[in-house]
């Protein structure tokens, strides 16, 4: 029992957080942990339980779920806890807001089934998941809306090789780590060993965070969509 994902929902919607925790579950390898129909109790909840998954909703009342993912994210007794995002929602400003709070991935509720059970594995395996239908816009967004004030240290400061930045691209371009292989035309453990090395120069919690990086420096840009 020790093995299973534990899985935290939170969602306003009481049949919606119903339906997701049987599906959940009903998964061999997870199992919902609790429900929370806003932030604050969610907090409450990830102290309680500590998840490794949280599924969180972003339009609750009172706390929402990007104040609850930061101080999430923030907390030293509750950052081990990943969020996974799901909303009905695909603007990118939410799918931004999310990133910036520290969610590790982005799904919107349409999402089959199937889907939703495998992004919460990724998620919980410490890789980043952005649906795939908002990736480009956001590659756009940050293109055209960029905040220096918030940008990451990853010029020369950062020590990156040319090799890392080319891979820390492929990250921003929403590549996994064996399409990025396929692309450079090198074996999947040297692509890890990359993403390893840049979470560490980077000082990034996971893929999310070096997608943020890739996005906000223009090694993704306009250009490369």
């Amino acid at each position: 029992m020790t093995d299973l994902i534990r899985v935290l929902v939170a969602d306003d919607q009481g049949l919606l957080r119903g339906a997701l925790h049987l599906l959940i579950d009903a998964a061999p390898d997870l199992t919902a942990v609790g429900e929370a129909a806003d932030g604050e109790h969610a907090l409450d909840l990830v102290r309680e339980t500590r998840p490794h998954v949280v599924l969180m909703d972003i339009r609750m009342p009172g706390m929402d779920g990007l104040e609850a993912t930061r101080r999430i994210t923030a907390s030293p007794e509750t950052c081990t806890s990943r969020v996974l995002i799901l909303t009905t929602f695909d603007l990118d400003e939410y799918v931004y807001a999310a990133l910036r709070a520290g969610a590790s991935g982005f799904l919107l509720k349409e999402t089959p089934p199937a889907d939703l059970l495998t992004a919460i594995r990724v998620v919980a395996a410490g890789d980043a998941l952005i649906a795939p239908s908002v990736t480009r816009r956001l590659i756009a967004e940050f293109a055209n809306r960029p905040e220096p004030s918030q940008r990451p240290h990853t010029g020369p400061d950062a020590g990156l090789t040319d090799r890392e930045r080319e891979v820390l691209t492929l990250i921003g371009r929403g590549l996994s780590n064996t399409e990025a292989a396929t692309y450079l035309h090198v074996s999947l453990s040297t692509i890890k060993t990359h993403v390893g090395r840049l979470l560490m120069k980077l000082g990034a919690r996971d893929r999310a965070q070096l997608v943020i990086v890739a996005y906000e420096t223009g090694l993704v840009g306009a250009r490369a969509t």
